[in-house]
């Protein structure tokens, strides 16, 4: 999971002003965890705890209200009565990396990825993106080759991987969609060699950066079996002890 945050921090300075390169400094001066991470941690924390995913989204999020949400999602977020409302958005599977890691089945990853995007995501769109993410970081756990889980992942949710992030990068640009994120994250992961390949190649798309790079840094530290150490603690050293409490609880209990 600290893999994702990591992603998100990493690529949160180029979210506004993207970048066609990997050569680029791993962590900006004014990198931060965003709402990527904050989701991220409460999905982790919600799966901890066995409380509601709506009741934990919005306890991190009310708790960090200036991490960079959508105005919709704000909306939600502070609502009385929050309903679902009908979101094909990439905030679906900017959060749900936990699931892949935490469940032991297919089948029960698929149906928890699918709870945590309905709460506010329901858009079949919205669902099929935390679903693909998901299910791509549990095959990637699993130990599944890059081939497989491309196979998987193309068959089962209709996403075209045949693709490399050369042939995406000249004219990809920032797109808030799940179908136009999800696919694109995980072939940066698999063009990558390495945990950090693949959040270069994330970022180095020019889209919504920091989504892309915790899509892909999700599914690329259940790929190579860890976050190199380095930036693990820059990670741990930037976000708040609440972020920080869950990540090592989950750890502990799923990753250990």
């Amino acid at each position: 999971m600290i893999g994702a945050i990591a992603g998100d921090i990493i690529g949160s300075v180029y979210e506004g002003t993207p970048i066609k390169t990997k050569d680029f400094p791993l962590f900006h001066p004014r990198c931060r965890f965003t709402d990527d991470s904050v989701l991220t941690v409460a999905v982790a924390e919600a799966i901890l705890t066995g409380r509601d995913y709506g009741d934990t989204v919005r306890k991190f999020g009310r708790r960090h209200p200036y991490a960079g949400y959508g105005g919709t999602f704000i909306h939600w977020l502070f609502s009385d009565d929050p309903q679902p409302y009908n979101s094909w958005g990439n905030g679906s599977a900017m959060r749900v990396s936990p699931v892949g890691f935490a469940f032991q089945t297919e089948k029960k990853v698929l149906d928890e990825a699918a709870k945590t995007a309905a709460i506010s995501h329901n858009h079949p769109e919205g669902i099929k993106g935390a679903q693909a993410t998901a299910l791509a970081v549990f095959l990637a756990r699993q130990c599944y080759d890059k081939e497989s889980i491309r196979t998987r992942i193309a068959a089962d949710f209709n996403y075209n991987l045949d693709r490399t992030v050369n042939d995406i990068r000249p004219a990809y640009s920032f797109d808030v969609s799940c179908q136009g994120t999800v696919p694109e994250a995980i072939i940066a992961f698999l063009d990558s060699t390495s945990y950090e390949d693949a959040v270069r190649n994330a970022v180095s798309l020019g889209g919504d950066s920091d989504t892309l790079a915790c899509i892909t840094g999700g599914i690329a530290e259940a790929f190579y079996g860890d976050v190199p150490p380095s930036i693990k603690e820059q990670v741990r050293d930037m976000v708040t002890p609440d972020l920080r409490d869950v990540i090592d609880a989950f750890r502990v209990t799923f990753m250990a």
